[in-house]
């Protein structure tokens, strides 16, 4: 097989070589910043440089503009990292491919901060303005998330599914809970595949987000720090009657399969309780929290401004609960209930406590996802919020769109008004504590984010990026269409002249819910616009489902995945190619991963009268194999519409397949199992359809990252497409 075409020879500087190599431009960007509250400084993490995938800790001097490395994973651990199969695991479900300190904790102070390398605990001390040292603490076993409690006096952590708590100074470890299961001994490294942190051979742990949540409801922690450092609220999960599935390697057959508790659409779920342990006299409090009627955890919040609050959900999502929970008992008590006729959304930084005591919500009302303090509006139906970022003495931080789901901007409330903080077009986030706010913003004036630390409004410092710059510039236009006004974006080769000649045409499309592509930020197109300097018009379009637009365009998608997903992309591209008639309508390609892979075959099987040809990565094609939480949101349970799942599946359509179809699957992807690529193969040649599967050995749903591979898979793929369009 021929993967380099004449005009695509190896080239150690190519586009491809080096989105690889940088990861997509990420690298040696700030990231997880940490603002100590009196102001002096900012953590954050960074890569030494735009190639190097191993992330530092950093300290910007927020008066003087210095910055000082704080921890180097290389000098630290003088080797490369040694990855549990938990850790592994834990890194798929937040897609983390950096290396080195992935994640820390500090105190409430910010004078200390800790966090693992290789399944080893450091902490780092800080003074008023810079570190004083950073030390290794001994712990038991291999461990996993470990968290400083906020007075900064002792560190818990996760072994072997066993939560453990231990002095600064490494005396006192000793275990707060751990798995009945077990033999009651300390220590060990039980490596297992699916929730990370349990034994393959023991189904209870203590401390770690279980798979649905990690996955689906953005809750990556499994334990919480009360205020005072005292106690500690854990979660138990209970795999024993999630079905197993196995994950086997066929380029090495000598390996045994990874064992995987997976939890598909109509299965039993992980079994998730709670309990309050007391550290110092090791009493534990059972929660008090009904795990039938409401068996989905989706965030937890414990500060000073009120008893901790849990957020509860039916199994079939149409009501949520917001419980406070008495520490001293276990007893909780409902604070508020919110229903919804589809579903109730789990929203980033909410429920949580003002200092006062009140409860801030965020809750799809009158059209809009409106933010709420103690049952009451405080936003408008103009903004649809999307997370709250920082809860103030006197206001609440928040990101929100407004009548651009392409942009995302930072809004503050305060004496009966909001504010927007952020004030240039673009994609925005904040951390914030006291007066001092760091704003990250991506932009298409710029390239990549650029972090800017303010005080009391006024701009004080930059945090550098050592990113690569790209070597390409979108030649992109935004654009809404249709009588949906659906959100496009359309990109030409580089220096493309209208009328100059027609261009095939590539819909590059993800399409669905959470998976928002048309945005205001240069580097959302940089691989886009290698594509369309390959001779395609690439086109990307958001449709029903996807974020930014509030409560009824995200549930459009309601029992109707696939006829809404085709009909938005089919709808789009008429309706460009109306304004832009260098598009040529008779060669028509799509490609598409995870729900773009989806929908990408979707689009091949059931409109082949539009699309010529897909390219499909690690599709969904059965949603009875995809997980519980996402699958039955918006497709309800198996047993009770199984006529939803029929006609939604890709299975049933086999028959119809009449363009070429190209299936790429990794063999060792534990959220889309390759067990949907091979499926809807074998009903295409039981139907007698040609189509192609490509299998990619050791790859996860993250596409290949060594830069050699990665630059040979995406070089395939164009020469796929192209010969498939026949251009």
């Amino acid at each position: 097989m021929r993967i380099l075409s004449e005009n695509h020879a190896a080239d150690e500087n190519s586009f491809l070589r080096q989105q690889a190599r940088t990861q997509r431009f990420t690298l040696g960007t700030p990231r997880e910043f940490r603002v100590a509250p009196d102001g002096v400084r900012v953590l954050f993490l960074r890569t030494a440089s735009g190639t190097d995938q191993r992330n530092c800790l950093w300290c910007l001097d927020i008066d003087s503009g210095r910055e000082t490395l704080l921890v180097d994973p290389g000098v630290l651990l003088g080797a490369d990292e040694e990855l549990s199969a938990e850790e592994r695991a834990a890194r798929e479900r937040t897609r983390t491919q950096a290396a080195g300190v992935v994640g820390y904790t500090t105190d409430a102070d910010c004078r200390l901060a800790v966090f693992a390398l290789s399944g080893r605990l450091f902490v780092v001390d800080l003074t008023e303005r810079h570190s004083v040292g950073v030390r290794e603490v001994p712990v038991v076993g291999r461990l996993m998330d470990p968290r400083v409690d906020p007075t900064g006096r002792r560190v818990a952590y996760v072994s072997s599914g066993t939560l453990r708590v231990v002095e600064l100074d490494g005396s006192g470890d000793r275990a707060l809970a751990r798995p009945a299961t077990t033999d009651g001994g300390d220590g060990g490294d039980h490596s297992g595949g699916g929730d990370g942190g349990h034994d393959s051979g023991d189904d209870i742990a203590w401390g770690l987000a279980e798979f649905v949540a990690a996955e689906e409801m953005g809750r990556s922690r499994g334990y919480w720090w009360s205020p005072d450092g005292d106690r500690i609220l854990a979660a138990r999960t209970d795999r024993s009657a999630v079905r197993r599935w196995y994950i086997a390697d066929p380029a090495n057959p000598d390996r045994p399969a990874t064992t995987v508790a997976y939890p598909a659409a109509g299965t039993d779920n992980v079994a998730v309780s709670l309990a309050v342990l007391d550290v110092a006299g090791g009493r534990t409090v059972p929660v008090d929290w009904d795990g039938v009627d409401m068996p989905y955890l989706t965030s937890v919040h414990w500060s000073a401004g009120g008893p901790p609050l849990i957020a509860v959900q039916a199994r079939d999502q149409r009501r949520m609960a917001v419980l406070t929970v008495d520490p001293d008992t276990g007893a909780t008590a409902t604070r508020q209930e919110l229903t919804d006729p589809h579903w109730v959304d789990v929203v980033a930084g909410v429920p949580a406590w003002t200092s006062d005591g009140r409860l801030v919500t965020v809750s799809a009302r009158d059209g809009a996802y409106r933010l709420l303090v103690d049952g009451e509006p405080v936003t408008g139906t103009d903004l649809n919020v999307r997370a709250v970022l920082d809860i103030g003495v006197d206001d609440v931080l928040f990101t929100a769109s407004a009548d651009d789901p392409a942009q995302v901007h930072v809004y503050a409330t305060g004496g009966g008004e909001i504010v927007r903080v952020s004030d240039q077009d673009g994609m925005h986030g904040a951390v914030r504590s006291g007066d001092v706010t760091v704003l990250v913003s991506w932009s298409l004036d710029f390239d990549g984010p650029r972090a800017t630390v303010s005080r009391d409004g006024k701009p004080v410092a930059e945090v550098a990026s050592f990113a690569v710059t790209p070597p390409l510039t979108p030649n992109l236009t935004l654009l809404t269409v249709g009588e949906r006004d659906l959100r496009c974006a359309l990109l030409f080769p580089t220096g493309y002249r209208p009328g100059t000649g027609r261009l095939p045409v590539l819909l590059d499309p993800y399409g669905g819910p959470h998976g928002q592509r048309v945005l205001q930020a240069r580097n959302s197109y940089l691989a886009p616009q290698w594509l369309a300097d390959q001779g395609f018009a690439v086109l990307i379009a958001d449709g029903r489902g996807t974020p930014g637009r509030g409560p009824a365009w995200d549930r459009a998608v309601a029992m109707e995945f696939l006829e809404c997903a085709v009909a938005d992309q089919v709808d789009a591209l008429h309706a460009v190619a109306r304004r832009y008639p260098d598009l040529d309508l008779t060669k028509v390609a799509i490609r598409g991963w995870s729900y773009g892979g989806y929908l990408a075959a979707a689009a091949v099987l059931y409109r082949p009268d539009v699309v010529h040809a897909a390219l499909a990565g690690a599709p969904v094609t059965d949603w009875r194999l995809y997980d519980t939480h996402y699958t039955e949101r918006y497709l309800g349970h198996p047993d009770e519409n199984p006529d939803v799942y029929e006609r939604n599946s890709l299975i049933a359509a086999a028959g119809n397949l009449s363009r070429p179809l190209m299936l790429v699957h990794g063999l060792a992807d534990d959220n889309v199992f390759a067990a949907h690529t091979m499926r809807l193969s074998a009903a295409l040649l039981a139907a007698g359809r040609e189509h192609t599967v490509l299998p990619l050995s050791g790859v996860t749903h993250m596409s290949p990252t060594d830069e050699r591979a990665a630059e040979s898979f995406m070089l395939l793929q164009l020469n796929w497409l192209k010969r498939a369009l026949g251009v």
